[in-house]
């Protein structure tokens, strides 16, 4: 068992940095240098919501310091818009700008054109849900894990 999981957490690591290179990628081929791959996932996944530097840490994407410097970054390159919330003076609510939005449309394109590509390979819905069960049955092992382990090695 031990095996199988050492290679899951190398395979989980390496998909997500091959994933990076391949928003780069895209980036590259568009033209885009004033945003890099790490902001961009961040970019994608605001979507179009509005939430504080804290609700975008509390949904698991990211560091807390990380989103701090990144929205920081994206703000400056106009991709967010940034508003001090009506009930909290002290908390920033972002949101993207006109140009993150269009950002944001690019990448969702090209994320069609992943989902077409898995098709032609075989990748099917029923084997992105079975991965997808998996992978969230990981995810609620190791937050109760950081809660504090139930089962005594």
């Amino acid at each position: 068992m031990r095996q199988p999981y050492d290679n899951l957490l190398l395979l989980l690591e390496r998909g997500h940095r091959h994933f990076l290179e391949v928003i780069k990628a895209d980036l590259d081929r568009w033209g885009i240098q004033d945003i890099n791959n790490v902001q961009a996932l961040v970019l994608y996944n605001i979507a179009h919501d509005e939430m504080t530097i804290g609700e975008l840490t509390e949904r698991g994407y990211y560091l807390g310091s990380n989103v701090s410097y990144n929205v920081k970054k994206m703000f400056d390159n106009g991709y967010l818009q940034q508003e001090r919330s009506i009930h909290d003076r002290r908390s920033v609510r972002v949101k993207l700008s006109e140009k993150g939005l269009a950002l944001h449309a690019r990448l969702n394109e090209s994320l069609d054109r992943h989902v077409k590509a898995l098709e032609v390979r075989g990748i099917t819905a029923a084997v992105l849900t079975s991965a997808l069960d998996t992978l969230r049955k990981l995810e609620r092992f190791w937050t109760d894990q950081a809660d504090g382990p139930r089962v005594k090695p």
